[in-house]
């Protein structure tokens, strides 16, 4: 009985709660030095003087590290690695300053208090010649510019006549979506310890990609990656922020460099709000033209997003546009607006969070302008094959999300005007809105072992972002090989082990578990082939299709007294583990299909007539993603990307301050996310279709589809309950009260 898909608890799980999981500033050295930095104050400007005697010469004080002292980097510290391998970093080399809270100096001490101490001291005697920053994304829209690419893709994209769509349809809808800037929170802040042996470096870094930070960190210190070491066997959460190099990463590694000694250096909670990454606002224009009966003739999506003045990021709101529904007209655009701020970035479901918002709004609205159940216009307008480039689906049962989930959620009991359902004073709200994610894939190797004493392990430079990663791999491993769960361990989390990409695009299970899978059947073939040629062997002469590997024994197929356990078969024969290395890849199977998972969101919300305070009441989800390899951890990632999606569409927010060009609720207590108290009932259904064309097994990655379409059926939902359609997100109670 195969183990994949089973709902076996974590691996990790005990790890995690004693204590024992050790993440990146848990990690120590001997001599340890801590780093604190000191960022600007300024949105723009220039670095006049620093002071840095006083810091130097205190009790404890190792390092003050400005543009005045830091070690010169080969051409300044910039590669031509591309992102998100590695961003534009700060690293100290010259006197700009580009946007608040940028790194402009690092205080090395004897303890963290030192540190901090430290830097609270230098930056009190930081001059700036400052200048007038440009931080209004609103006044600066008029200037956008289309990027060339947006991460190998096309800025803009049309299909069929979109000008004669414009003069067709009975109805016509044309209304502009904004969603604002967000930032990650990770419970874990980024973390980075830096120690040198030699030419040899080894970072302790928190990310989501060790490879990826080894190759970046190396070519701006201008070093071979194998001389770059990066561990990370746990990571407290990233959700994209941990999916790039970032400046102080490397600044950790320059600190060490220069004191001679290991250096930890922790993020403080406020500094995770702008050199790390975030969601960047958006605005988007829609318009859709629509018969009477439903169908859609065409439609627009134009979005407008911040980028720094350093960089371009884009968030890619319009590309679920492309492929959701069977649209024969359309266009779409993305446009940039440079600003004094940091660089955005991932943030989860890059793109499909913020332009499902968008989209599922305007097809509830041409629904209720068409009088049509929202549900059925979506329906009539199912995509059977891919709309972008027609080619077939590889799998997609979105059909059966909307048939389950509208039986589960009970939406037939809908009434289609709005404000006509109540229980007492609150007014009651459903809503509707589609989910989709892309099904991505890279190459990725692993290598797997049997070993003397009856157990096994495989392993593979892959990452744990909290998602399961090494129960799924073990479980994957311990099927090919024959061998039972407890006497198998999975390794990840460090570079020198077998390559694997960035654990970002929901692609860690489709692109890594193909890998393991191949490593761990070759090893089980050398150990039924061991046992083949082994005299002693009670398997010995049979033929390898004869032999099967079950519960750690060779067995007879034919004969199942003729047994013999792994480990005595190995230490019989030198005790020398059985290993076998393997890489598995994507092929040209995207020329001919395309890839995406599908889901039905279902929202019930309460809004109190007089005060306008919003709860949502109740969510149901039914999710097409290919094969699940663990049914527990699938429904815990589902679960948390609902959660984050309620957050998404009515509590989180970073507010700028357009004085200063600083968020103004840099911390986690003004910051809001769902807590416990705001969430009540979640049904996930995951619909058993394996997809036959991602990989071996059949699996689509999940990390992410679960927050598309949440913010969508919810913003549908308090349109229904209340009649005010709110297209700015977060909604809050100010923008309902009639």
């Amino acid at each position: 009985m195969t183990v994949l898909g089973q709902p076996v608890d974590r691996t990790d799980g005990l790890a995690k709660v004693t204590g024992q999981a050790k993440y990146s500033a848990d990690y120590t050295e001997p001599k340890l030095a801590h780093a604190v930095l000191v960022t600007s104050t300024i949105a723009k400007g220039r670095i006049v003087s620093i002071d840095a005697g006083s810091v130097e010469s205190m009790p404890g004080g190792v390092l003050v590290m400005t543009h005045q002292t830091a070690m010169r980097l080969p051409d300044g510290g910039v590669t031509d690695a591309e992102p998100p391998a590695v961003r534009v970093l700060t690293l100290l080399q010259d006197d700009r300053v580009r946007y608040n809270n940028e790194p402009v100096a690092v205080v090395v001490a004897e303890t963290l208090e030192a540190a901090t101490e430290g830097a609270h001291r230098l930056q009190k005697t930081i001059r700036y010649e400052a200048a007038e920053p440009n931080v209004s994304f609103n006044k600066t829209k008029s200037s956008a510019y289309e990027p060339e690419q947006m991460m190998g893709r096309q800025a803009s994209s049309s299909r069929g006549d979109i000008s004669a769509a414009l003069r067709q349809g009975t109805a016509h809808l044309d209304a502009v979506y904004t969603t604002p800037y967000e930032h990650h929170n990770p419970m874990e802040p980024h973390a980075t310890l830096a120690h040198w042996d030699g030419p040899d470096l080894t970072l302790h870094d928190s990310t989501q990609g060790v490879s990826g930070v080894s190759n970046a960190v190396a070519k701006v210190l201008g070093i071979r990656a194998e001389q770059v070491r990066v561990i990370c066997p746990f990571v407290g959460g990233g959700f994209g922020c941990k999916g790039s190099t970032w400046s102080h990463t490397v600044l950790a590694a320059m600190a060490a460099k220069q004191t001679g000694r290991p250096v930890r250096l922790v993020l403080q909670r406020p500094q995770m709000f702008g050199m790390v990454g975030n969601r960047p606002c958006t605005d988007q224009h829609f318009q859709i033209f629509a018969q009477t009966d439903g169908t859609l003739n065409g439609m627009r999506h134009d979005v407008i997003s911040p980028t720094s003045t350093f960089e371009d990021w884009t968030e890619t709101s319009a590309l679920i546009t492309r492929k959701l529904y069977a649209v024969p007209n359309q266009a779409t655009s993305h446009k940039l607006v440079k600003l004094d701020l940091g660089t955005p970035t991932f943030m989860r479901a890059p793109g499909e969070t913020s332009g499902s918002f968008a989209l599922e709004s305007a097809m509830d609205e041409m629904a209720y302008m068409l009088d049509m159940d929202p549900l059925a216009l979506r329906i009539k307008n199912y995509a059977e094959t891919e709309p972008q480039d027609n080619k077939p689906w590889s799998s997609k049962y979105l059909n059966d999300c909307y048939r389950i989930g509208a039986e589960k959620f009970g939406w037939s009991r809908r009434t289609a005007q709005t404000r006509s359902m109540r229980q007492g004073n609150v007014l009651v709200g459903y809503g509707v809105a589609t989910a989709t994610y892309p099904a991505n894939r890279s190459q990725a190797s692993a290598i797997a072992r049997v070993l003397a004493d009856g157990t096994a392990m495989a392993a593979s430079g892959t990452q744990d972002l909290g998602t399961g990663t090494f129960t799924v791999m073990t479980q994957v491993a311990a099927d090919a090989l024959g061998f039972p769960l407890d006497k198998v361990h999975f390794q990840l989390g460090d570079s020198s082990l077998p390559h694997a990409p960035v654990s970002g695009g929901s692609q860690s299970v489709a692109s890594v578990s193909p890998a393991v899978r191949e490593a761990a059947t070759q090893a089980r073939a050398k150990l039924i082939a061991l046992a083949i040629a082994d005299s002693a062997s009670p398997l010995s002469g049979a033929t390898a299709d004869r032999v099967k590997v079950e519960g750690g024994w060779l067995i007879d197929r034919t004969d199942a007294s003729r047994r013999e356990p792994a480990a005595a078969l190995i230490a019989r024969n030198g005790g020398k583990p059985i290993e076998a290395t393997a890489s598995a890849e994507p092929g040209d199977e995207k020329k001919n299909y395309a890839f995406h998972s599908f889901g039905a969101v279902f929202a019930e919300v309460h809004v109190d007539a007089d005060l306008g305070t919003i709860s949502v009441a109740k969510v149901v989800a039914v999710y097409d993603v290919g094969n699940v390899l663990n049914a527990k951890t699938a429904h815990s990632q589902l679960m948390g990307g609902v959660v984050w999606g309620i957050g998404s569409a009515l509590t989180e927010v970073s507010d700028l301050d357009l004085r200063y060009g600083r968020y103004s609720n840099g911390n986690l207590a003004e910051y809001h996310v769902p807590v416990n108290a705001d969430i009540q009932a979640i049904d996930i259904t995951v619909l058993d279709h394996g997809d036959p064309y991602i990989n071996e097994l059949g699996a689509r990655g999940i990390g992410e589809i679960g927050i598309t379409g949440v913010a969508g059926a919810i913003a549908n939902a308090v349109f229904h309950a209340t009649g005010i359609r709110v297209r700015d997100l977060p909604i809050t109670l100010d923008k309902v009260m009639a």
